[in-house]
Order: structure tokens, then sequence, then C-alpha cells
């Protein structure tokens, strides 16, 4: 198992950015695809993007395609969300996870996850 830890959240206004960090210890991140997932209050968790274990593939919601670029050093054991042109409805509890299978990008499939951490974007 390893274990996630999400940082980088806070309070932005419309427009502005944000990056997320994911710090991973206990097993190495080269191994696992990883991604990362928000829920936002009453509603249900959902996909945000994914990266595999190298770095060459991505992928996004739509909602967040152009606007959200995911990356990882696996020398750092980390991954990222650089977040940009950033919207109220982007305001939710962001997730980072991690699976050391191969899972359908696109889903929540991962075994591994984090505590969260809240991102809120003001209008």
């Amino acid at each position: 198992q390893v274990h996630l830890v999400e940082s980088g959240g806070g309070l932005v206004q419309a427009g502005g950015s944000l990056r997320l960090s994911c710090a991973a210890s206990g097993r190495t991140l080269s191994n696992y695809a990883m991604g990362w997932s928000r829920q936002a209050p009453g509603k249900e968790r959902e996909f945000v993007a994914h990266i595999s274990w190298s770095g060459g593939n991505t992928y996004y919601a739509d909602s967040v395609k152009g606007r959200f670029t995911i990356s990882r050093d696996n020398t750092k054991n980390q991954m990222y969300l650089q977040m940009n042109s950033l919207k109220p409805e982007d305001t939710a509890v962001y997730y980072c996870a991690a699976s050391r299978f191969t899972i359908v990008p696109g889903t929540l499939d991962y075994a591994d996850w984090g505590q969260g951490t809240q991102v809120t974007v003001s209008s």
C-alpha cells in the first residue's frame, strides 16, 4: 500500500491558478498509475485526470480539459495538478489516488487514496 498526502489547496478567485501536489511514501511511485478526482458538497466523487506510470499518457475529464495539467516526477515520488482558469464550479475536495495495476482512465478504480485537499474558487 502506498501512503498519499495532498497539498496546495486553498482559496482563489475565479480565473486564478493553483498547483496541487501529491506526495507518496511507502512505495516507489514509478510502478503506479495515478490520478486526481474531486468531490463537491452534495455530489458524488468524479474523475478529473489520470497519468500513466511513466507519465507518457494522460487523460482528462471534459470539464477540465485545456485548463488542468497532470504531471509527475517519479524521482521525487510526487504527482501534480496544475489548475488554470479556475471556475467556481471547480470548488471541491481534491483527492490523489494510485493503482499498482492497470485501470481504465476515467474511472475511479484506484486502490490507494489520499485524504484530500480543499480547493475553493470564489466568483
